[in-house]
């Protein structure tokens, strides 16, 4: 019996040192006691144990449910943030697009130098350009040159706005909707910008060689003999002489610039197009502007009208004899009579 509990008790000696105090007890006095205090107090589990591991896992799974609360928080924070970092993107975009276009807006002063070629001219040289525009010249075989400026022909057309306020007010020109002012203004600025972008419209088409700039400094000058025909006529009404002054002034200012388009176009049906269309736009310009603006003369409205005849009156009437009385009633004869009495007191 005791030879085979000999590998039992060396196996237990190769065990480990932990168990050398229990060892040493059985081979000494073969007494059951267990020395507790060579007892390692991690050898065995406990109650204390149990429940430190169970509060262990509970706390596990608190911090496990917080991260993943906060994960959720981070995922909708983030979302959000980056719907507020959108905004904020595009409220500075607007603000940089608003930004640029003020500072252009503030800054066309400092861009003003670009209008500057168009109005640096002499008063010598509009003077000259001022006659040079009742001048026509018969010279076809090269383009005739233009001024390339704008201050003349626009002081030309507000010239002729202030002539047509004048002729409107001299003739009592009742405007229902707008002002005079108005209607002088879009008057002559309509029709020096549209009929230049028309011309040059019908010049790109013939193929002339001509520029807008040009266009509009070649009708402006145009406009020069249109100012001294109605600042003349505005003030002296007679219709012979306007006639006078619309075929010599009018027609010389138009055969200047049909001369330069002339010069500046090829072909002859070109020249008959581009020509005639802008001769008969300018003369018909003046004739409305005579017309329409003018002073009525009263002697003009007493020829259209006849002489002053008084209105027709009334001619007492004597009821006719011969019909017999009795045919009348009493009651018509007398309303006739009182009729009869009191047209002929009235007379």
């Amino acid at each position: 019996m005791a030879t085979p509990a000999a590998p039992t008790g060396g196996a237990r000696n190769g065990a480990g040192p932990e168990w050398g105090g229990f060892e040493e007890n059985i081979q000494g006095g073969g007494s059951a006691v267990i020395d507790m205090e060579n007892m390692d107090d991690t050898s065995g589990s406990s109650f204390e144990d149990m429940g430190e591991l169970h509060q262990r896992l509970r706390e596990e799974e608190v911090d496990a449910d917080a991260a993943a609360a906060e994960e959720e928080d981070g995922e909708f924070l983030g979302m959000k943030g980056f719907k507020g970092q959108l905004s904020r993107q595009v409220a500075d975009q607007m603000w940089q697009a608003g930004k640029r276009q003020a500072s252009r807006a503030f800054s066309l002063y400092a861009n003003i130098d670009i209008l500057r070629p168009y109005f640096d001219v002499e008063p010598a040289q509009v003077r000259s350009r001022l006659l040079e525009s009742m001048i026509p010249i018969k010279m076809v075989s090269f383009p005739q040159k233009i001024a390339g400026e704008l201050y003349g022909p626009l002081m030309l057309v507000f010239t002729l706005v202030a002539i047509l306020l004048h002729g409107m007010k001299t003739s009592d020109t009742i405007i229902r909707e707008g002002t005079l002012m108005g209607t002088a203004i879009g008057t002559c600025f309509g029709y020096w910008l549209g009929v230049s972008s028309f011309i040059y419209f019908l010049a790109y088409l013939c193929n002339a060689q001509i520029t807008m700039l040009q266009m509009l400094a070649l009708l402006g000058y145009g406009l020069f003999g249109h100012c001294i025909v109605l600042f003349i006529t505005y003030n002296i009404h007679l219709h012979a002489l306007f006639y006078l002054f619309w075929l010599l002034v009018g027609g010389l200012s138009t055969l200047r610039m049909v001369a330069v388009l002339v010069s500046r176009t090829v072909g002859p049906t070109q020249r008959l197009l581009l020509c005639g269309t802008l001769a008969t736009l300018h003369m018909l310009f003046l004739l409305y502007l005579h017309f329409a603006y003018h002073k009525v003369v009263e002697g003009i409205l007493d020829t259209l009208e006849g002489p002053n005849i008084p209105p027709i009156q009334r001619v007492p009437r004597d009821i006719p004899a011969a019909l017999p009385a009795a045919r009348l009633p009493t009651t018509v004869l007398n309303a006739t009579a009182r009729a009869v009495a009191v047209t002929l007191q009235s007379h």
